[in-house]
């Protein structure tokens, strides 16, 4: 087949046109690889794309260099990869491969001219096909068909692609959640080979899982991919806690959804405690912003929750204007999207935090002069105004401050 969409016409910048021009004149193929096929083959723009080719990395330094095109970030050349840049664009083009040694996480390659050869150390079927810059499609594996079908499976057998890279384990998951059209469609004999090769995952670097696993969390499908990280026995080697909350998990994943949560916000409610936070931050070295949400959600999921009567906001609103941490209005929006109370977040978005109206400066003039005073007074004003709901302006507020 040859594709004509027009998100594939749309990549034809004048600095692709020059790049296409100058591997032409060299007789060298370049093709677009990877990802950035399956998503032009859905109809999507792909954010990135990367371009496979013949010539070899030192034949494209020689080939650029003669046209004073400029190479920048040498650190991919090893693995076959030069960058160039053209007419203010990025343009990353990777020699063909073949895996000579894998150890489950890096690779020792050579480089080929055999697409085929190529195609074949992809991870999955809708990873493997190339896009001639004419729209031809070249597909070795049925990746387009399993495309189409909305079927994820690696290329060739499960177990070699696995033990080549045991990440591929998560990025299998995670590309069932973005084209899988319903839980439970996976081949027995895929699953089969997760299980048996779990284990690979304790060696991958937490980082790495950290990246596959945020995806995954915020991808369809989330609370079905994760019971199954516990069926086949991966969460213990990706930071999980073996006992998770999967009643919690499975109520919060739905209450999620179509409110844009932040990958922690959906993988707390799995947490039964503050441990469970810091154990998988010593696994996936998380980031300080990430942990003190998820600590955060922990502490106050039960007891912060939307007050009886017509001001079901105050608790929220009250915590907020109590806080002393930066960040609070952030964690408190995340709260709710955990909680499922969509319209609350949308009111406590719209919220402008009101400023106290008193200063110890007003106090002062009115004849308030120890410190002490002044700071027990600004104590009960502030409690006066929270009662109002924080609509008391100044005026009232010393007048209050007199019958105090």
């Amino acid at each position: 087949m040859r594709l004509q969409a027009p998100q594939f016409q749309a990549l034809f910048t004048p600095g692709l046109r020059s790049v296409a021009e100058l591997f032409e004149k060299k007789n060298y193929e370049l093709r677009i690889a990877g990802g950035a096929v399956r998503d032009l083959l859905s109809g999507v723009t792909p954010q990135d794309i990367d371009f496979a080719t013949t010539a070899t990395p030192a034949e494209m330094k020689e080939m650029f260099t003669a046209a004073g095109v400029r190479l920048i970030n040498n650190k991919g050349e090893k693995h076959g990869t030069i960058t160039a840049r053209l007419h203010e664009q990025n343009f990353e083009i990777t020699t063909l491969r073949i895996d000579v040694v894998t150890d489950g996480r890096h690779a020792e390659v050579e480089f080929t001219t055999d697409w085929h050869k190529d195609a074949e150390r992809r991870d999955l079927t809708v990873n493997s096909m190339f896009l001639g810059l004419d729209g031809t499609l070249y597909d070795f594996f049925n990746g387009y068909e399993d495309l189409e079908n909305k079927k994820i499976r690696f290329v060739g057998k499960a177990a070699e692609r696995i033990q080549e890279d045991y990440l591929r384990i998560l990025r299998y998951f995670r590309f069932y959640g973005r084209i899988a059209e319903k839980p439970g469609d996976h081949e027995p004999n895929t699953l089969q080979a997760i299980k048996e090769n779990a284990k690979g995952l304790a060696g991958i670097s937490g980082e790495r899982i950290w990246v596959e696993l945020k995806k995954i969390l915020l991808g369809n499908h989330v609370n079905h991919l994760v019971q199954l990280m516990y069926e086949l026995d991966i969460a213990q080697y990706i930071g999980l806690p073996l006992d998770g909350n999967s009643e919690e998990f499975a109520r919060v994943s739905k209450n999620i959804q179509n409110l844009s949560p932040k990958p922690m916000t959906v993988l707390t409610s799995l947490f039964k405690g503050k441990d469970d936070v810091t154990n998988l931050d010593l696994r996936l070295k998380i980031s300080k912003e990430e942990k003190n949400l998820g600590l955060f959600l922990v502490k106050h999921r039960q007891e912060l929750t939307k007050g009886p009567g017509p001001e079901p906001l105050r608790p929220y609103q009250d915590f907020l204007m109590d806080s002393r941490e930066a960040n609070t209005s952030s964690k408190i929006f995340e709260l709710l999207k955990y909680q499922g109370e969509e319209q609350l977040l949308k009111e406590m978005q719209e919220w402008t935090v009101p400023s106290f109206p008193v200063s110890g400066h007003d106090l002062r003039k009115m004849g308030v002069s120890s410190g002490k005073e002044i700071g027990t007074a600004l104590q009960q004003l502030r409690d006066e105004w929270k009662k109002s709901g924080y609509h008391m302006d100044k005026e009232e507020l010393l007048s209050c401050l007199k019958k105090l």
